[in-house]
Order: C-alpha cells, then structure tokens, then sequence
C-alpha cells in the first residue's frame, strides 16, 4: 500500500493588497467566464478535441493546454483571470456526480 504524507495548511489572508489583488483576479475570472457562456456555442461548434483558454474576453484554440495558455499569454500577459478548457471530439450527454458513500440500489 502506498501512503501519501501531503499536507494542506489553511490560513486567513487580512492583508489588504492580498485581498484586493485576489478580488481582481476573481473579477477578471468573471469577465472571461461570462464571454465564454455568452459565445459557448459557436466555440463547442468550431473548436472539438481542442484544448481552449480564455483571456482578455478572447479565444486561444490549441492542440495542448500548454500551446493554448502560451498564445494566450502572448497576446494577454497580464492576465490573472484566463482559464483552460478541453472541448470534446464528440458531443454527447455527460453525468458529473459524487458516488463516493452511495449505498446499492434496490
């Protein structure tokens, strides 16, 4: 058996500037998610088996989530809000649930 000796420490930010900066990058996050919701169709449609980023409310199609964020990075540097996604080769309806402590059914 493997055992895993990883460790997550938590801890309150107070510091102004931290806690703007994050409310920054939060708001740009929001600004390209919402460019993505509103032109998600045609980005499905024209961009399957493709690995996407949005910067900048802009589109960076690629072969490889790396290619993606370096066009990305090339036309928007100072982004902190861009965000990757894989857009399936096919569309097809997708289940996203916890299973973990499901009981068996009837």
């Amino acid at each position: 058996m493997i055992t895993s000796s990883n460790s997550v420490t938590m801890s309150e930010v107070t510091d102004p500037g931290q806690i703007a900066q994050a409310q920054g990058r939060r708001e740009r996050f929001d600004r390209n998610w919402s460019w993505f919701e509103a032109h998600a169709p045609e980005v499905y449609a024209a961009h399957r088996g493709k690995c996407v980023c949005v910067a900048g409310e802009q589109l960076f199609a690629a072969d490889t989530a790396e290619e993606a964020l370096a066009l990305a990075a090339a036309v928007h540097p100072g982004d902190p809000g861009s965000f990757t996604l894989y857009i399936p080769r096919e569309r097809m309806e997708r289940v996203y649930a916890y299973q973990r402590g499901m009981g068996p059914l009837p």
